[in-house]
């Protein structure tokens, strides 16, 4: 598998849409959608599918107060936390968490949060990633990957969505720049390299984890992950 497509991505549009779509996928799709304005018109029309189908089914009654509850939570969110998050971003990015902050949202605040419990973790030479916490049983994490330096060769154990957010990568199926996704499979192997124009970031999305070959293989077996 390599570069995957928008018809590849169809059904997780559709099922975007219709709101039904694991959180960590969702958070995949807002993020090319922000990269991509053809990923978002794509992800519009689905919507609009969505919109249609849901017309023509029958309505249910709202149950008494249901419209003041949702505006009360409105106000509340607005009036307290809105204003929280903002101040926990400038908190962030005086600890020298600029990039982080040039994310694209819905990336950024789920960044900045997680950087706060989590942190990063150094896995080879300037590569670094950030374990998400997405509110999903899918494996998110987002890498750091200075030019030039390269993700130790792997394998997966489950499909692996791996979107560029910035500056981009090669492997053995071809380059990827921001707004791309990588698709692998079990049954593929690579070892990712940043290109030499800048920093990559990349949000990678998988049903479960790495699988590292080699002396990375070696250390992983031993320490039982």
């Amino acid at each position: 598998m390599g570069k995957a497509t928008i018809s590849d991505f169809g059904e997780i549009y559709s099922s975007y849409a219709a709101g039904c779509l694991d959180p960590a996928f969702s958070l995949l799709v807002e993020t090319q959608a922000a990269l991509r304005p053809d990923v978002k018109r794509a992800v519009a029309r689905a919507e609009t599918i969505a919109g249609v189908f849901l017309e023509t089914e029958a309505k249910a009654e709202l149950s008494a107060g249901a419209i003041d509850k949702a505006m009360a939570m409105i106000d509340a969110f607005e009036a307290g936390e809105a204003p929280a998050t903002r101040a926990n971003a400038i908190h962030l990015a005086g600890e020298g968490l600029d990039e982080l902050l040039a994310l694209p949202e819905p990336l950024r605040e789920t960044a900045l949060t997680s950087f706060q419990t989590n942190k990063w973790q150094g896995l080879t030479q300037g590569i670094r990633r950030l374990k998400l916490d997405a509110g999903s049983d899918a494996e998110v994490e987002l890498y750091r990957i200075e030019p030039g330096c390269t993700v130790p060769r792997h394998s997966h154990s489950g499909s692996e969505f791996t979107l560029v957010v910035s500056g981009g990568f090669s492997d053995e199926s071809g380059s990827f720049g921001p707004g791309d996704i990588s698709l692998k499979g079990p049954e593929d192997v690579h070892q990712p390299t940043g290109d030499m124009d800048g920093v990559c970031f990349a949000l990678a999305v998988r049903e479960g984890g790495l699988r590292f070959t080699g002396v990375m293989g070696l250390v992983q077996r031993l320490v039982g992950q």
